[in-house]
């Protein structure tokens, strides 16, 4: 299972007012793919570097599409309403062993989090991989 870590200008960001994750608003959170390991102290889209357009692959990534996000008892969580995946058509996708969720709305693309693989994938021709997000529990929770 792929680890999670969020960024820590994620906190900042928030207080900033740069994400708004409420149920039925019109950002877009995406996810990309890349093999260069992120530093915690990354900030923006495209730091870590973002895999090249080609073979089912498209820079910037792909969106998780319907999000909602609600508080309960002080604790507000965040759900991704599609798993983002990609297929590897007429050659491989990668080597990438991180996905990055970030907020492609705002101006600056800042970073949310990342998950880590583990060791780097390569998707060969016809291979699918998909990034599949907790419904249950959430992309994200604050308290």
């Amino acid at each position: 299972m792929a680890s999670f870590n969020k960024f820590y200008c994620f906190v900042q960001d928030v207080a900033n007012a740069l994400h708004d994750m409420k149920t039925g608003t019109a950002q877009v959170y995406k996810i990309y793919l890349t093999n260069t390991a992120p530093a915690q102290t990354n900030t923006v889209y495209n730091t870590p570097a973002d895999l090249a357009t080609g073979n089912g692959y498209t820079v910037g990534g792909n969106s998780i599409a319907t999000t909602t996000g609600a508080q309960t008892t002080g604790t507000f969580k965040f759900v991704g309403g599609t798993n983002p995946s990609w297929t590897a058509s007429g050659g491989s996708i990668g080597p990438f062993q991180y996905a990055v969720l970030y907020n492609s709305t705002s101006s600056t693309k800042p970073l949310i989090a990342w998950w880590d693989y583990g060791t780097p994938i390569t998707l060969t021709n016809g291979n699918t991989f998909t990034v599949s997000l907790d419904a249950a529990n959430g992309i994200l929770t604050i308290t």
